[in-house]
């Protein structure tokens, strides 16, 4: 537990994450600065989720500066984006310089998925037919042996993956000689991927949730299930879905560049872990079973990634 009672997780390489942190996904240049800032200063984040592919990390950078925390306080997480699979040093570098940091936490790669890096386009190259053009000859494993790389060299302290199901971490852990530490995974509880989060806790790989509030104007914070509970405990809706995969050792990342928001979610999650019994956790497990199964990031790639519910393209 951190001084902030964020309850923290240990890695399967003896690293310690806190449990929650600030996703900065979408999180407009311009705001995120702010947001980062206040995070750290005000709310006692130590956790921020950034990724190269989000074109926003140089205002993180300033926000994580500007909260006068030491940055050896602070754990920082990004991603290696999909056309940069063959030169993980190079884009980490990128990421580096953008954060002004000469290190980070956790590096993980962003999608299973590496395309053309001398495409039509920086992050969506595409073929003449509009379908993302994917470089089918690149091994997953080969990626892998570049993320190891730059952890001998200390640039990063841990490694891992996001958007991998069983199938595509099987691609790369016959090979692999570091572990991931982490699989950062679209989790909520109309997407509670029960079956996958088994198989990382065998492996011991922390799951980390995305979106663990759904999207914007959230089905979730408008169910009926989850209003009772959260009544039933004096919190909000959003404390319960947050609590709910937190008292689950899942890390969660939940973004927002409101103050009032980002102050909420951390101390509304640490809540609600304490309160939710089993009952309501039963109740919540079961949610996507009775017929409320929905993912809300399911971005167009044009290979099988292996993951239960995923939409099926023409």
């Amino acid at each position: 537990m951190s001084d902030s009672g964020v309850p923290t997780i240990t890695l399967n390489n003896g690293v310690t994450i806190p449990g929650i942190g600030l996703g900065t996904w979408q999180s407009p240049a311009d705001q995120v600065t702010q947001a980062v800032a206040f995070a750290i200063k005000e709310a006692g984040y130590r956790h921020i989720d950034c990724a190269w592919a989000y074109g926003n990390e140089k205002a993180v950078g300033e926000g994580i500066r500007a909260s006068g925390v030491p940055r050896s306080e602070i754990f920082i997480t990004s991603k290696l984006w999909s056309t940069w699979h063959s030169r993980v040093e190079e884009c980490l570098d990128q990421t580096l310089e953008n954060l002004g940091t000469d290190y980070l936490d956790l590096y993980l790669i962003h999608w299973p998925v590496p395309l053309n890096p001398k495409g039509n386009h920086p992050l969506f190259p595409t073929l003449p037919s509009g379908k993302r053009d994917v470089d089918q000859e690149w091994d997953l494993k080969d990626t892998w042996r570049q993320m190891e790389a730059v952890s001998v060299k200390g640039k990063v302290k841990s490694i891992g993956v996001s958007n991998f199901s069983e199938a595509k971490l099987e691609e790369i852990l016959p090979t692999a000689t570091v572990k991931p530490v982490v699989d950062q995974i679209e989790l909520h509880v109309y997407n509670p991927q029960h079956k996958l989060l088994e198989y990382l806790k065998s492996k011991g790989i922390v799951a980390q949730a995305y979106s663990p509030l759904g999207s914007s104007n959230s089905p979730l914070l408008k169910d009926e299930t989850i209003a009772e509970i959260a009544k039933k405990h004096g919190v909000e809706p959003a404390d319960v879905l947050l609590g709910y995969l937190l008292l689950k050792d899942i890390v969660i990342l939940p973004k927002s560049v409101t103050p009032a928001r980002i102050a909420s979610n951390l101390t509304g999650a640490v809540s609600a872990s304490n309160k939710l019994d089993a009952t309501d956790i039963e109740q919540l497990d079961g949610l996507a079973a009775n017929g409320k199964q929905k993912r809300f990031i399911t971005p167009p790639w044009p290979v099988d990634l292996g993951f239960e519910n995923w939409p099926k393209l023409a």
